[in-house]
């Protein structure tokens, strides 16, 4: 199974696997221009995540350690986030009763996360759960599953 890890934390490593550190790698933020849509389909400007898109795209499993930031994803994250939309063709339909991005593609990942849980309350983590089920939904991805992580100990 091809695999490919994106980090926040954690020295986890697979063999033969891609690795997209976040720890120590800033993503340039989208502009906005929708030239990864008309001029050059798949491909952003930046040219800082060709290699991260041709990895997502074939690998069968994407497995993300991440760090909870004042509650929410970090900020880098959020920016890798916004530049995977290459991934997608910019029309869209409803045919599932709201409004989604059409693949570009014909098979997106399944989706393995792990995270610092550092939420004190229920409320706060199931609005994080949500909004990463929900992302990843939208990325088309069929299989998500999530784990909270306290000092290493798995919930």
């Amino acid at each position: 199974m091809k695999t490919m890890i994106v980090r926040e934390f954690h020295d986890f490593m697979l063999p033969d696997s891609y690795l997209l550190d976040l720890s120590d790698q800033k993503i340039k933020g989208c502009t906005g221009c929708w030239i990864c849509w008309w001029k050059t389909p798949g491909r952003c400007v930046h040219h800082d995540l060709d290699l991260f898109y041709r990895h997502y795209i074939t690998s069968e499993k994407v497995i993300f350690y991440l760090t909870v930031s004042q509650g929410f994803i970090s900020g880098n994250l959020k920016t890798l986030f916004d530049r995977m939309i290459p991934l997608f063709l910019p029309y869209t339909n409803y045919t599932s009763g709201e409004s989604m991005h059409d693949k570009r593609y014909e098979r997106y990942p399944d989706i393995e996360i792990h995270y610092h849980d550092t939420f004190l309350e229920a409320a706060e983590k199931k609005i994080f759960e949500d909004y990463l089920q929900r992302t990843f939904y939208q990325f088309h991805s069929k299989n998500i599953s999530l784990t909270g992580e306290q000092r290493g100990v798995r919930k």
